[in-house]
């Protein structure tokens, strides 16, 4: 049976300014930078504290997805503290927190337009 979600590809088009990005914007820490065949380089990162990895790469033809809604939301425990502190490292929100009756999100995106939720246990 399935136990975990491994890993959730989030498509860029600069690997080395998402990388910047997701480690020194958000704290992501390098698991694995190898390279992957002729042009194409294996970037995955983990969340601090989370089993779960995120990966920056984006499949050949699979482009257009970059720059999207990803449909990935990150969990934290003070949606508007970490809010505040993302904002701080030039973190750009779509939305900023917004308390709801099943608990607070906010919507961030990365350099290349593509958009996250944050949101609350």
């Amino acid at each position: 049976m399935i136990k975990a979600l491994k890993f959730a590809s989030i498509p860029v088009r600069d690997q080395d300014r998402a990388l910047a990005f997701y480690t020194d914007a958000l704290g992501f820490k390098v698991a694995t930078d190898a390279p992957m065949g002729p042009g194409m380089r294996w970037i995955e990162l983990r969340i601090p504290g989370a089993e779960t990895r995120v990966v920056l790469f984006t499949v050949p033809g699979q482009e257009n997805r970059i720059g999207t809604f990803s449909g990935l939301s990150f969990m934290c425990d003070d949606v508007a503290a970490t809010h505040a502190a993302l904002v701080a490292h030039g973190v750009t929100f779509r939305q900023p927190p917004k308390k709801e009756e099943w608990g607070t999100s906010a919507i961030f995106s990365d350099p290349d337009g593509n958009e996250f939720v944050l949101s609350s246990r």
